[in-house]
């Protein structure tokens, strides 16, 4: 080969000048020579030493770029804005104590919603270390060493690894080839293409691929992308976050669709900071124009606007979902992406894929048959071949299961030696190998490989031989085996090996193989079901073994629809037929994920279930992807949750922790904005009663901040076994019927503590009297929280008592108005010691309060028929 000379580099040269070319840099580093490519990211193809790729990974850490993005959202979070906004009209208004303290509520909030998120990174990324997707690339110990192969995290590749590629694997950086054979790339991640793209290292000064279209060069790979066939080696340009795929990422946050988490928190939260603000307006019209004095309206409409704000909703979501992702990862349940915790509790559809989840994950061979059904070791031993050097020559450790099974066992095969091998992938299902002497053999799905044939056995492969051919697939399938195709041929022409060779072969007959049900997978239908959870199989296998696998599991089946048929349904009747509880089969990985998004446009919240490379579109498609722990690379890497064990009894344990933590976070939400609904009317009401505020902004925002500190405590409360029976999600509808059932009763009480107070202080006259009246409504209103936390976390008598943590902190809340006073603090808010007095005014009031809000819940359960 003729080398060209280096063209010139926009980016400086040098590892640290390539991890920030970007596309541009891409582009020129696909039309260098390899040499030059290798010289300018300061490596070789003997690959880095390990102290020099520990130098770079330090290097090209991201941990600023993510602390900086994690602060950004704090600060940009709607009710941070909120709170920074009325600080502003405070400070403006001359309320300089009541724009301190707002401000110091937004930075706590902010600060502590910051440290919640640097804590839940760091375990969901510790979490994600149990589970981590690796790459392999070559590495020397010392400067001089022979390089080896070796297993790395895929976020520890650098830029300058030399990483070696092969089916299955997921590109783990961008990369620029430098060899390869018969190289395949699924980018559809990237692209929506669902075929996959060839690559090659070839080099030529030529321009390649579509002009302008960075995906179509053939000498560029991808991270995130998946290899479909073939084998190459490629030196790493760009990782982590300075990818292609990281800095999309970047401009489009989230997995591409939004979840039913994400659209539950953005629907609350901007139907809450509505609310607050349509709030403002009322605020200041009754008390500007009942009183004439619009200054001190303007102050009380800003107090109230930052008592209806649930400041703490992000960082009470927060702390309770890394709560959750901890108690799973002890039930051996890794969550890679926190808001999975509560996608698991609202999902109320799963896909399943059959293999590694209903059924074990090895299969067992079942027979061996010549073309007309008899017992023949002959086609068992070309199946063994196939398996052997599709396996040694693509450079595997292993096979996949059906190789794994085949060679089990099998001894010395002998014969002439595989020369050549085209594997396995899941557009072709089949795999090819070439012997020495051009002996062609090759395995697959049935209908795929008799395509190929010309002849079975010694009989012509007609449409009335076919036709009997797959006669006999369905009855082996109908017992629940699969069958898979064995034919041979002789290659005549010369070149690289390539699928234009498989043609006019022989059938030799059939190897097939029973998927052993998992002995737990009844039970644990069962408990799914149970759990409101319906299932649909959704594989790429026979409809006749999925069918039995349905039955046997105790999954019921309405009725079957292959792939082809699929293609000609809408979505709505996609979804119609899955929810009737039909079995798709024959499907293929774009199909799949075809039939989760048409779920989702139903209404439904989806998992998906799976394990193999041809599940990742599904995966990455569901609002909950689930996989197992000896998954494919690409599965593991698409899906939000793992199972250490491919046990289906472990998911229904994480359904039942996701729909703890989410009811501990509606408890929040509804206990909160009761409270503070029934403090702005009572507010409101007073406000137009009485000829002076009945509470001071700055008391406002103290009682405001005392609240919602001791709402954190929910995160540790015990769940109501009723709330955990059936999936839940966001309901804004219902949100907004308990608050306006239950909020009137805290503010009747309220007003009601006002009156008494008014009728026993008046004798004080004067500024004293409005000081003690504003002390004792203080004291009643975080009495009365502290009793709205005891009463409405639960149904009645027969739901969960209230733990040590929540009884302790609704007593000091309680306790906070009654002894704030005695502090420095209360002289700064102007409040006074409340005389004896008034205890059993207020004891009297908070009696009648706890028996109405009892009454009231047992009347909203009997005409709604729930309570949280």
């Amino acid at each position: 080969m003729v080398w060209a000379p280096d063209p010139p580099v926009a980016a400086p040269p040098g590892p640290d000048g390539a991890a920030t070319a970007g596309a541009e840099g891409l582009r020129e580093c696909a039309v260098q020579p390899p040499l030059a490519v290798l010289r300018r990211w300061e490596t070789s193809p003997k690959g880095l030493d390990e102290a020099e790729a520990q130098d770079r990974l330090l290097r090209f850490e991201d941990g600023p770029r993510r602390r900086a993005r994690r602060l950004g959202g704090a600060v940009a979070a709607p009710f941070a804005v909120v709170l920074a906004f009325l600080a502003v009209v405070s400070a403006l208004t001359g309320d300089v104590r009541g724009a301190i303290l707002i401000c110091a509520l937004a930075v706590f909030s902010g600060a502590m919603r910051y440290r919640q998120e640097a804590r839940s990174g760091r375990a969901a990324a510790a979490l994600r270390t149990m589970v981590t997707t690796t790459a392999t690339v070559l590495r020397r110990a010392r400067p001089g060493a022979e390089p080896v192969a070796r297993e790395v995290p895929v976020d520890q590749v650098v830029p300058g690894d030399v990483v070696l590629l092969g089916p299955g694997d997921v590109v783990p950086a961008d990369l620029r080839l430098l060899n390869s054979v018969d190289l395949e790339i699924n980018q559809a991640m990237l692209t929506g293409e669902s075929l996959p793209a060839g690559k090659h290292a070839a080099w030529t000064d030529a321009p390649e691929g579509r002009p302008g279209d960075l995906f179509d060069h053939p000498r560029l790979c991808f991270m995130g992308t998946t290899v479909v066939s073939g084998t190459g080696t490629a030196v790493a340009v760009a990782t982590g976050a300075r990818t292609y795929f990281g800095a999309a990422n970047r401009e489009r946050p989230g997995r591409g669709t939004e979840t039913a988490f994400d659209r539950g928190v953005r629907v609350v939260s901007w139907t809450l900071v509505a609310a607050m603000l349509a709030a403002l307006p009322a605020v200041v019209a009754v008390a500007g124009v009942l009183r004439g004095d619009w200054y001190h309206a303007l102050l009380l409409a800003i107090a109230v606007a930052v008592a209806a704000t649930p400041e703490m909703l992000p960082l009470v979501v927060t702390a309770l979902l890394v709560r959750g992702a901890k108690g799973l990862a002890g039930r051996q349940v890794i969550v890679k992406r926190l808001p999975a915790v509560h996608d698991l509790g609202a999902m109320d559809t799963l896909c399943v894929d059959k293999t590694g989840t209903l059924t074990e994950e090895h299969v067992a061979p079942a027979c061996h048959l010549d073309p007309f059904g008899r017992t023949d070791p002959e086609v068992l031993r070309w199946a063994r071949v196939n398996a052997l050097w599709s396996v040694e020559l693509a450079g595997r450790l292993v096979g996949d299961a059906i190789d794994e099974a085949l060679l089990q066992d099998a001894g010395n095969l002998g014969g002439p030696s595989g020369v050549a091998a085209i594997p396995f992938d899941y557009a072709r299902r089949r795999a090819t190998v070439l012997l020495e002497g051009g002996r062609l053999v090759v395995k697959g799905a049935v209908e795929d490989v008799l395509n190929l044939c010309t002849a079975a056995g010694d009989r012509v492969l007609d449409a009335e031989e076919r036709a009997r051919l797959l006669r006999l697939d369905d009855r082996w399938a109908a017992d629940g085996v699969r069958l898979l195709a064995v034919a041979v041929g002789t290659r005549t022409r010369r070149g690289p090996l390539t699928p234009a060779d498989e043609q006019d072969l022989t059938l030799a007959g059939f190897v097939g193989f029973r998927d052993r049900l998992d002995p737990a997978a009844p039970a644990a239908v069962r408990g799914l079901r149970r759990r409101g959870v319906a299932l649909v199989m959704i594989t790429g296998d026979h409809p006749l073994v999925a069918r039995r696998i349905c039955r046997d599991a105790g999954i019921a089946v309405s009725g079957v629809v292959l792939g082809r048929e699929a293609v000609d349904l809408d979505d709505a009747e996609l979804a119609r037929l899955a929810g009737a509880g039909t079995l798709f089969a024959r499907v293929g990985p774009p199909q799949k994920a075809r039939i989760v998004r048409a779920l989702q446009q139903a209404g439904r919240t989806v998992g998906y279930l799976g394990d193999g490379v041809n599940d990742a579109p599904a995966l990455r498609a569901a609002d909950v992807g689930i996989t197992v722990r000896g998954a494919a690379d690409l599965a593991r890497e698409s899906a939000d949750v793992v199972l250490v064990r491919p046990d289906l009894g472990l998911l229904e344990q994480a359904i039942v922790a996701g729909r703890r933590t989410f009811a501990n976070t509606v408890k929040y939400v509804k206990i909160a904005l009761t409270s503070n609904v029934g403090n702005v009317v009572s507010l409101l009401a007073a406000s137009a009663m009485l000829p002076f505020l009945p509470m001071l902004p700055l008391q406002v925002l103290v009682q405001n901040v005392c609240f919602d500190l001791s709402q954190l405590a929910l995160v540790r409360d015990r769940v109501d076994e009723a709330q955990i029976r059936s999936p839940r999600t966001f309901d804004v509808r219902d949100l907004a019927r308990f608050v306006a059932c239950l909020g009137p009763v805290g503010a009747l009480f309220d007003l009601a503590a006002l009156a008494l107070f008014w009728w026993l202080l008046d004798a004080h006259g004067g500024a004293a009297g409005r000081e003690l009246l504003r002390s004792g409504w203080f004291a009643e209103n975080l009495v009365a929280q502290g009793l709205a936390m005891l009463l409405l976390r639960r149904r009645g008598r027969d739901g969960p008592r209230a733990g040590r943590t929540i009884v302790a902190t609704a007593a000091a809340l309680g306790l906070s108005g009654l002894l704030l006073p005695f502090t420095p603090l209360g002289g700064v808010l102007r409040l006074e010691p409340l005389p004896f007095e008034a205890v059993p005014i207020l004891a009297g009031v908070m009696t009648g309060y706890v028996l109405a809000t009892v009454a009231a819940r047992h009347v909203y359960q009997r005409v709604f028929g729930k309570w949280l």
